[in-house]
């Protein structure tokens, strides 16, 4: 494939912090429900700003990762979790697996909208506990949607960092924030506020 060098900017920043335990205070969730909205729209905003081949194809050295590929992954983790919440019970390992997602840059942006209207019109008075289907298995372990709200955050930054590897080996300049925990942006900027106030 031909080298790309647009630049993507998402404008993007997250701000949140605290211990979680296995239930937490509404604003917690409430938090997190933010930050996960946060990270499927620049997402969204992702599919704006490359082709169609960069979305379904491999870079050279790199099968078979794809940039379709592992957006699918993370839209089915969080298509899991709420299609879970009614009966409080959560089965990640009943992802549907739907190829179209992940060989279509507008299927893919439709299934993030749908996503997206899903998690804004979540109402949690409170947290509240859930079960979790153990991977690979049959049992269920013990959790609440505070938790799983941070799990699936977390699942989302891993799998934005590798694409942000994906559209790099691309030829793609990337936003350094994508992809990047928000602990790590504040341990970044604690540094170098530091080094500005040495300097100074």
């Amino acid at each position: 494939m031909e080298s790309l060098t647009r630049e993507f900017y998402s404008g993007i920043n997250f701000r949140h912090g605290g211990i979680l335990t296995a239930e937490m205070p509404n604003e917690a969730c409430t938090e997190l429900i933010a930050s996960n909205i946060g990270w499927l729209q620049q997402g969204l905003s992702l599919l704006g700003h490359i082709d169609e081949a960069t979305f379904v194809n491999s870079p050279q050295g790199l099968a078979p990762h794809r940039v379709g590929s592992h957006l699918r992954h993370v839209l089915e983790f969080y298509e899991c979790f709420l299609d879970g919440l009614g009966a409080s019970r959560i089965d990640y390992d009943a992802r549907k697996r739907d190829d179209m997602i992940e060989r279509s840059r507008h299927v893919a942006a439709a299934k993030i909208c749908s996503i997206l209207r899903r998690l804004e019109g979540l109402s949690l008075r409170e947290d509240r506990a859930l079960e979790v289907r153990v991977e690979n298995g049959d049992g269920y372990l013990a959790s609440s949607v505070g938790r799983e709200l941070q799990a699936l955050s977390s699942h989302t930054i891993h799998h934005f960092a590798l694409i942000a590897v994906t559209l790099r080996l691309h030829g793609i300049q990337v936003d350094p924030n994508f992809g990047m925990s928000p602990s790590t942006l504040r341990y970044r900027t604690a540094r170098q506020f530091a080094a500005n106030s040495e300097a100074a």
